[in-house]
């Protein structure tokens, strides 16, 4: 018997019901959405959505982003009926431990989902990430004959999301640099968690986009697929700007009681309702039953495994004829560094360390940058309009908003969660390593776009510089005292502290070398003193933590970071001319030395000696895992000051005197 052609509107009610029936069960979860955007979705799969369930990662293959990240089951349920691993079994265990269908959508778990979303606004600034990726390596790779970076970026977003001020920072953005391969829909249904957005939300979005440079589709039906289908292929038409297409909705479509309201928005909908919606859409059939004709329509116009043959077809011709740029771009998507990365830039270490150049470890991070960039041309950098006191800039450094080939700078404005947001998206694309950079204390405007970093995880490198109150004269609003501390207790999120040149060079390698998350990079803008190391104790500061100074049967341990690894080695002077022996232990990166083995890190900080002084120019509590509730440190618990640095260092005691009378103390 042939097989019943479904309708357009029978295979969204596919979404709908899988939506509704994954909510009711897991007793939590948000219909509304998936079911006001299943015709959008249906349009959007179906007729223009480049991919490959077969090969989530094709490198060529549009990305799509659910920046309304609370829908997820709308995205789990397309991931489910093309074909993707995502059977139907895991619909089933929605929002339960250990299933591939979590609450929010978690590109680490779920194949097909390209970032993690959830915090509003973040998915937008990503996919301009995505966007700005695809524009940059065609620029880079693409040749008059072989088009072989050519993928759009589309973007669900709802009235959280542009509610959001990420929203208005990565958006102005992607209007300047003329990302015409983003692709936004608009979810305008008046409805959040609150109710009606009549009283909150009265913004004139489009006239809002179209000031950012966008092309703006207005009034768009988003439950009639002809008029979707026209607002995208005139979408697709223009290639000098982003556009957002602003569709109608119904939160909630096809529920007679509660399409509409806020009730459909963060609630299951109940068995009687979603009963009632079945008989009103015409859809007789049981919970996650899907008959054979609805999956036969879902798939057979998915043609992701030709496209990825005929695409490969083009690549292989390309290769013939530009091998090395095919080679760099294979490696750069794979995310492999050059073979001789590591070795030319231990050398590069180990030269600074027979040199012995005293700089700000900010100078001594622009001359890493200097060193490294040339030989990664996928390391891209940017700062929140700070680049000239985040020294960011190198000599090969070249503005994203030009055309050039090798363009792999980002003048990112004063936009520091956008500018990490979109950093996220660059290194979840592929082909880039990005760096953004702003001050120490502004990594508060962009701690949640860290905090996505780590939980992605996304390979991206945070720079912050004025590490502490060391930056003087401009005072406590621009000085940092808890950032460090919160940022180290961030899972999954390295962060390095250097105390000279050569452990800021050594701090650059092993977040470029890292693969499975990001890291903050803290220098200071004062200068700092060089510290001799034998060849053991360089080879050790990659290890995170290391002995830097010793003395047989020391009678005292001395840990510090950054700047305050000269104080400590004052210090262990003076204390050695009172006949006391101390033991000196940098320790640039906390995270990447609790992971060493118990062994190594037994043999820097032994158990036996429990006499232990902590210095850091930063709140106190946090290094008492090291120094114990019997042990001292010498911070700063209080906002800092203006004044001259070695004013500030007196006054809130940090000083040799101040960690010579704690050490003996002690």
């Amino acid at each position: 018997m042939p097989i019943t052609q479904p309708t357009r509107r029978d295979l969204a009610n596919a979404i709908r019901f899988l939506a509704a029936d994954a909510v009711e069960a897991a007793k939590s979860g948000h219909p509304g959405m998936p079911m006001g955007m299943a015709d959008i979705a249906e349009v959007l799969w179906n007729d223009f959505y480049s991919h490959n369930p077969n090969n989530p990662k094709w490198f060529n293959r549009d990305r799509f982003v659910l920046s309304n990240g609370h829908g997820s089951m709308l995205h789990y349920a397309l991931l489910h009926l093309s074909g993707y691993d995502l059977p139907i079994g895991e619909l089933k265990k929605f929002r339960q431990l250990h299933s591939k269908t979590a609450g929010h959508p978690e590109a680490s778990e779920t194949p097909g989902v390209e970032t993690t979303t959830g915090p509003l606004g973040q998915g937008l600034a990503n996919a301009v990430g995505f966007a700005l990726a695809e524009k940059l390596l065609a620029q880079r790779f693409n040749r008059p004959e072989f088009n072989i970076v050519d993928h759009h970026t589309w973007v669900f977003l709802g009235d959280g999301c542009l509610m959001e001020g990420i929203s208005h920072e990565v958006a102005s953005l992607a209007g300047t640099w003329g990302l015409g391969k983003l692709i936004c829909f608009w979810d305008d249904n008046k409805i959040s968690i609150d109710g009606n957005t009549d009283g909150w939300f009265t913004d004139n979005t489009p006239a809002r986009f179209e000031a950012y440079g966008w092309q703006v589709i207005r009034g768009v039906d988003g439950h009639d697929s002809d008029e979707i289908i026209q607002a995208v292929k005139t979408a697709q038409a223009e290639t000098g700007k982003p556009t957002l297409i602003c569709c109608r909705t119904v939160i909630g479509f096809g529920s007679p009681n509660k399409a509409g309201k806020e009730s459909a928005h963060g609630a299951p909908l109940g068995k009687d309702e979603i009963e009632a919606a079945r008989t009103q859409l015409n859809w007789p059939h049981a919970p996650f039953e899907i008959p054979e004709n609805i999956y036969a329509g879902w798939r057979a116009g998915n043609s992701g495994l030709v496209r990825e043959e005929q695409w490969n077809r083009v690549f292989d011709a390309y290769a013939k004829v530009f091998p090395n740029e095919a080679a760099e771009l294979t490696r750069r998507s794979h995310g492999v560094l050059p073979e001789t990365f590591a070795g030319d830039a231990d050398a590069y270490i180990a030269k600074l360390q027979s040199d012995g150049p005293v700089v700000a470890s900010r100078k001594a991070s622009q001359m890493a940058i200097e060193a490294f960039a040339p030989l990664l041309p996928e390391l891209i950098g940017g700062s929140a309009d700070l680049a000239h006191s985040n020294l960011t800039l190198w000599k090969g450094s070249k503005s994203v908003a030009s055309s050039d080939a090798d363009a792999n700078y980002v003048y990112y404005g004063v936009r520091e969660f956008g500018m990490s947001a979109i950093s996220n998206g660059l290194a979840l694309h592929g082909g880039f390593l990005p760096y953004d950079a702003t001050f120490l204390v502004f990594s508060d405007y962009s701690r949640n776009a860290l905090r996505m970093s780590a939980l992605i995880p996304a390979r991206t490198i945070h720079v912050f510089t004025h590490d502490s109150i060391g930056l003087g004269e401009d005072g406590p609003t621009h000085q940092p005292v808890e950032h460090m501390a919160s940022l180290r207790y961030i899972p999954n999120n390295d962060l390095w502290r250097p105390c000279d040149a050569v452990e800021s060079a050594v701090s650059w390698k092993k977040a470029i070398e890292r693969k499975d998350g990001p890291t903050c990079l803290i220098f200071s803008r004062q200068n700092l003193a060089h510290q001799a190391r034998d060849e053991k104790q360089l080879a050790n500061i990659e290890r995170g933590g290391y002995v830097l100074h010793d003395a047989a049967d020391f009678d005292l341990i001395l840990i510090a970071t950054g700047s305050e690894v000269e104080l400590a080695m004052q210090t262990a002077r003076q204390l050695h001319a009172d006949g006391i022996k101390v033991r000196v232990v940098s320790m640039p990166s906390t995270n990447t030395f609790d992971k060493q083995d118990r062994d190594y890190r037994e043999s820097v900080l032994p158990s036996s000696c429990r006499k232990r002084v902590a210095i850091e120019a930063g709140v106190t509590d946090f290094w008492r895992k090291y120094v114990g509730l019997d042990g001292a440190v010498i911070g700063i618990d209080s906002f800092g000051a203006s004044a001259p640095i070695d004013a500030l260092y007196k006054h809130f005691g940090i000083t040799v005197d101040a960690a010579v009378a704690a050490a003996k103390a002690q």
